[in-house]
């Protein structure tokens, strides 16, 4: 992950779109929509919500965005399906254990793309590029 990143990159974009429809997701699911939830519970919700309401990304939020996606597999086993397989990715780190390497080189493949793309001053388009990769057309 590059060092900081703000909505004004469409990468983060996309990332931040895919971190908010997995908060609204989440606060669905029990124990999250549960009136007596636990504090640990209230407190995930309270942490992924903060993550999915910042307008930038620091190396500081990505490393809570890998501790969550970690936490959501380890305690909220339920909820991992909801977790878009781009966040682990995005995050890296601890989250990379969870992804197979064929999925790991295509991620990596389309990073090589876009960061080439944007050496040349070329627009990239990331959810066209990755369907292309993964062979989603």
């Amino acid at each position: 992950m590059e060092s900081a990143m703000s909505l004004n990159n469409p990468h983060f974009e996309y990332h931040h779109h895919l971190l908010t429809a997995l908060k609204e997701a989440v606060a669905q699911q029990p124990p999250f929509n549960l009136a007596d939830a636990g504090e640990a519970d209230r407190e995930f919700l309270t942490s992924l919500t903060s993550l999915s309401e910042a307008s930038t990304l620091t190396e500081k939020m990505a490393y809570e965005g890998q501790q969550l996606i970690c936490k959501a597999i380890a305690s909220y086993p339920h909820i991992t399906p909801l977790i878009p397989r781009d966040l682990f990715w995005f995050f890296g780190g601890d989250c990379l254990h969870f992804m197979p390497d064929e999925e790991i080189a295509n991620y990596q493949l389309l990073d090589e793309r876009r960061f080439e793309a944007e050496e040349k001053g070329l627009n990239f388009h990331f959810e066209g590029e990755r369907a292309k990769i993964f062979g989603l057309h």
